[in-house]
């Protein structure tokens, strides 16, 4: 069933209704919950992203994001590995790498059979393949089709997923193959689950093992990086980040609604310095919601400078948030009383995603100055002599 926007905030919402009541046992546990996963597969949002023409239901981006600051709300975690396959097929949609019949045949295996899919590149000779590596997995072509042998890691979802996107080396070039989980040689090797952040996402290691698929999962395979643009990728997970976000101001502001110190007599939402403070979360969210919100609009005509910006504030605020949240509780803060000292451990992996950090603000800095020596040039003023002393 294809979902209209406002149905598919409203599923968004009562997933993550389901997710928080599992939450901070899945944390303890540093182990994403398999009831999480069978409820996001039986429901329509991991096609949410998918073109209504192959069963999906189509919703543009900014829709998506609005999807994913609702998801996590309730758990950061399980948000993330459904932000994995809504950015791959978001891009997809967008940029069309594969032929229009792999397309539809990627697409019709989520809607009719509630697949889960990421793309795992990452492994640990290079981290993320951005700028174009070899992938040390390799892909070896025989007469039944590819054999792949190497690790990846940061495998989002682990042994959760259905299908693997794997970035290999073949005939010394970069390629894309599909592999089902089901298949023989795959190994997955438990990593994760005790770091700082998103202990219950399962960002496991797997090793394929003279793993063999058919020809037909070749997905592609390129001499050169892909150089279209991928919005959905930072919005996607921006969007996830600043969710947290919500929650935590949520969730402080419950709490100071419910303290009630026996000196004070009253609720300490009642005092005008946690009012303060409970502004400036609350006015730090909502600027930041407003700039994701706006450049996911913009969706493929958004700038690199744009997204870059909306993604890094996005995750910014979303740190700034729960530690200030963490602060107006007190010591209950830091206690697994409350989801506040989860909820400041999961926002800090939002900087781990690019564009981060000096590459986001380099992004957004060359995209000022683009835009300002634009106009000189439109105007006839080279504007890089510009200066104080020649105003005439």
């Amino acid at each position: 069933m294809t979902l209209s926007p406002t149905d598919a905030l409203d599923l968004a919402r009562e997933l993550a209704t389901q997710f928080a009541t599992r939450a901070d046992e899945a944390d303890r546990l540093g182990k994403l919950p398999a009831e999480d996963i069978r409820a996001l597969r039986a429901s329509d949002y991991p096609a949410l992203s998918i073109p209504r023409a192959y069963g999906g239901s189509d919703l543009p981006l900014r829709t998506c994001v609005e999807a994913q600051l609702e998801l996590a709300q309730g758990s950061g975690s399980t948000a993330l590995v459904a932000a994995m396959q809504m950015q791959v097929f978001g891009n997809a949609r967008l940029n069309r790498p594969w032929s229009e019949d792999l397309y539809e045949r990627l697409c019709r295996i989520v809607v009719e059979e509630g697949a889960l899919f990421n793309s795992v590149a990452s492994e640990p000779e290079i981290g993320s393949p951005s700028r174009g590596q070899f992938f040390a997995t390799t892909a070896t072509k025989n007469d039944d089709g590819y054999c792949i042998n190497g690790r990846k890691t940061w495998s989002t979802g682990g042994r959760h997923l259905t299908h693997l996107l794997v970035g290999a080396t073949l005939d010394d070039q970069p390629a894309s193959l599909l592999v089902e989980a089901d298949r023989p040689g795959i190994e997955w090797v438990e990593t994760w689950g005790d770091g700082l952040s998103m202990r219950a996402a399962d960002n496991h290691d797997v090793y394929f093992r003279d793993t063999q698929v058919p020809a037909q999962n070749l997905l592609g395979q390129r001499p050169s990086p892909h150089k279209k643009a991928q919005p959905w990728a930072p919005m996607i997970f921006a969007s996830v980040y600043l969710g947290i976000g919500l929650a935590a101001r949520d969730a402080v502001v419950r709490y100071a609604l419910e303290r009630v110190p026996k000196a004070l007599g009253k609720a300490i939402a009642t005092l005008p310095k946690i009012q303060r403070l409970i502004g400036e979360v609350d006015m730090a969210l909502m600027a930041a919601k407003a700039l994701l919100l706006e450049v996911a609009e913009e969706e493929e005509h958004a700038s690199l400078a744009r997204l870059a910006a909306a993604k890094q504030h996005a995750v910014e605020v979303a740190n700034e948030v729960t530690d200030k949240a963490i602060r107006i509780a007190g010591a209950a803060g830091v206690s697994r009383a409350l989801p506040l000292e989860r909820y400041l451990r999961d926002t800090r992996a939002g900087h781990m995603h690019p564009p981060n950090g000096d590459a986001a603000l380099e992004a957004v800095g060359k995209g000022a100055i683009a835009e300002i020596e634009q106009e000189g040039q439109a105007e006839g003023v080279d504007i890089r002599t510009f200066s104080p002393d020649n105003t005439q």
